[in-house]
């Protein structure tokens, strides 16, 4: 059996039409999950996402939040110590040809007035925890930045730096299409977008804006998991029953045939058979176990964060100078 987990990215800035737009969607295409940012609240919850056969996760304990997950009834924990009131991530259990998968799904909205440039605290943790843990991760975001990586007309300093930390993360942009995800009269651009782990490029399928209403400047993306995550099957030596493999070698080595080493054609034979012998036993008392992947990524020392903070300066000077001898 093949999975397969369809998305829907939408921020619904805070319109109840377009929540109650998005739900009818939901429901017409059976989309197996929704990534929501900006939502509908009201009377101290969220309204008009209540569909049947569909569990809505928010972050408790927060003043009005700005990202939630609604998705179809399956194996699904939030994860609170990286969920806050602009980030909602999730874990997703799965099964799939027997085997059990797991996977990391996060909605994330970057408020455009925040202090800091993004990635914010939250959404920085949780990418190098799902790094550390090898978990696969589907991030989407309204980021209120901008970048020509993921499509955007012009980069600004927001971008610049998300597309920094970007750079030292194993994630990658699923959305490199130039169509805008925004339109308010005549500006449209492209803000929002949907990152993942790098080994599950290729298993994202179909990322594109949607073409329908959606009673919301921010159009929706539409986007679909298929086919069997990767997995890398090792030997782990650490994990061998070394007792086993002992008896096992010697049992081969005594049912050997009689080889004259003293000869090239003898001795390549025992040599042979030595090494068959050695892997053979080995095989058997250390099977094989999934290790998940992912691209190796820059380690962000202290000594490079030094060099950044002395390059920066004089790169925004250049910028701001538009005079090519500056460089």
């Amino acid at each position: 059996m093949v999975s397969t987990i369809s998305f829907i990215q939408a921020n619904l800035q805070h319109s109840i039409a377009a929540s109650r737009l998005l739900s009818r969607a939901v429901s017409i295409k059976e989309i197996d999950m929704a990534l929501i940012q900006e939502l509908w609240y009201r009377e101290d919850r969220i309204s008009n996402l209540n569909i049947q056969g569909y569990t809505l996760y928010s972050a408790g304990g927060t003043d009005r939040p700005r990202a939630c997950i609604l998705a179809r009834n399956m194996t699904i924990w939030m994860l609170p110590g990286f969920s806050c009131r602009d980030i909602l991530a999730v874990l997703v259990k799965y099964v799939e040809d027997v085997a059990e998968r797991w996977l990391v799904v996060c909605s994330a909205y970057l408020p455009y007035d925040s202090e800091d440039f993004p990635p914010s605290k939250e959404f920085e943790e949780l990418v190098r925890y799902c790094q550390n843990e090898n978990l696969y991760l589907v991030m989407v975001s309204e980021s209120n930045a901008h970048h020509i990586a993921w499509g955007s007309t012009n980069c600004n300093d927001r971008g610049e730096a998300l597309v920094e930390f970007l750079n030292s993360s194993n994630l990658e942009i699923f959305n490199q299409s130039n169509e805008p995800t925004f339109c308010s009269g005549y500006w449209q651009e492209v803000i929002d977008i949907t990152l993942g782990s790098f080994g599950l490029l290729e298993n994202i399928k179909s990322c594109e804006v949607s073409s329908q209403p959606s009673l919301s400047d921010h159009r929706h993306i539409l986007f679909t998991l298929r086919g069997s995550l990767p997995v890398r099957l090792i030997r782990n030596p650490r994990g061998t029953n070394w007792g086993s493999f002992r008896d096992g070698l010697r049992d081969r080595l005594e049912r050997g045939p009689d080889m004259n080493v003293k000869h090239e054609t003898g001795l390549g034979l025992a040599v042979h058979w030595v090494q068959q012998a050695l892997i053979s036993s080995y095989e058997e008392n250390r099977p094989l176990s999934p290790v998940k992947t992912g691209r190796q990524y820059l380690k962000w020392t202290s000594e490079l964060k030094s060099l950044r903070r002395g390059v920066r300066w004089p790169f925004n000077k250049c910028r701001t100078d538009n005079n090519p001898h500056s460089w």
